[in-house]
């Protein structure tokens, strides 16, 4: 039977709902409650590094998780085959995505949560958990990176994104689809992620904001970023990276400052492509320097920006780690 350390980091997985439909926080994750039931599938060891909602997770918590899985295996009298983390759903794919920039293990490392808490009518809690443990069980999960198990569908941390408030069936993993599946005795995988580098530092302290491209988008909120202290900028462009000529002065002040900026679709689906040749096109802004993600939204783009700017890049380097 394979032995797994289960990271617990609070999350609705881990609350409870009272009598006013409020979802309030436990001193204790209610899911380690059931372990005539987990203890079927794994030899599991569980810790509890934090409790805070998903949207209170921060780079540094994420480094924490990170140090925990790296330092898991080098104590000499305990082996893991894989592990698992428990998290809340607002920020999970922030985590997941950041963790698989930072990590270079063949073990699976696995992350799930729950849309319902652990005494709502149909709550998902359980039922996720113990197919992540199945997923970090497999052998066939060697070499997978970090992956994201909610709805018996495996995902790539890559790939994933939260699409729906409140649906269970939340994660999905646009252009891609899931890397596997479970089934009632079985765990399925339909391909491999491909290899990416991975950094090994990660200074929380770097200012890295993202923006949101809109009509008549103005120039102001980019002049202020290019008078601040910011270390890069990601900016959610329209379509395969186009924006309105109204902000491009702002835009232009932001790279006379030489601040990196990336740019990611505000595009559910699609990658963006430096193509259009008009004033504020996606052609254009190729031309001033800025760089073309391969397929990121914001919020990981950001956090790949992070890594990048944490291990010194230059802005070829960059332009490289982005087209991956």
């Amino acid at each position: 039977m394979k032995r797994l350390l289960v990271i617990h980091t609070g999350g609705t997985i881990s609350m409870s709902q009272d009598s006013s439909n409020r979802v309030i926080t436990n001193k204790e994750n209610p899911i380690s409650q059931h372990q005539d039931i987990i203890k079927q599938y794994a030899q599991v060891d569980e810790i509890h590094p934090m409790n805070v909602p998903s949207p209170h997770m921060s780079i540094q918590h994420v480094k924490e998780l990170r140090d925990i899985i790296v330092n898991a295996n080098l104590n000499n009298e305990t082996t893991y085959d894989g592990f698992v983390i428990t998290h809340g759903t607002d920020t999970l794919e922030e985590t997941a995505y950041l963790l698989d920039l930072l990590l270079d293990i063949e073990e699976p490392v696995v992350i799930t949560g729950a849309m319902r808490s652990s005494n709502e009518i149909g709550s998902d809690g359980l039922y996720n958990f113990i197919s992540a443990i199945r997923v970090a069980s497999s052998n066939n999960s060697y070499h997978m990176g970090v992956m994201v198990v909610f709805n018996d569908e495996i995902h790539t941390a890559r790939n994933v994104t939260k699409t729906h408030t409140s649906n269970t069936n939340t994660f999905q993993s646009p252009n891609h689809g899931p890397l596997g599946v479970l089934t009632k005795d079985n765990v399925q995988y339909h391909h491999h992620p491909l290899h990416h580098t991975s950094y090994k530092k990660i200074n929380p302290k770097l200012n890295v904001p993202l923006v949101k491209s809109y009509m008549n988008m103005q120039s102001d909120l980019l002049h202020f970023y290019a008078e601040s202290d910011i270390d890069g900028l990601i900016i959610e462009a329209m379509g395969q990276g186009n924006l309105p000529p109204t902000c491009l002065e702002g835009l232009y002040a932001c790279i006379d400052k030489q601040i990196p900026i990336v740019i990611v679709s505000r595009s559910f689906n699609g990658i963006v492509s430096p193509v259009y040749a008009y004033e504020g096109g996606g052609y254009q802004l190729a031309e001033k320097g800025l760089i073309f993600s391969n397929g990121l939204n914001g919020p990981k783009a950001r956090l790949k920006l992070v890594v990048s700017l944490s291990n010194e890049l230059n802005r070829e380097q960059i332009k490289r780690y982005f087209e991956e």
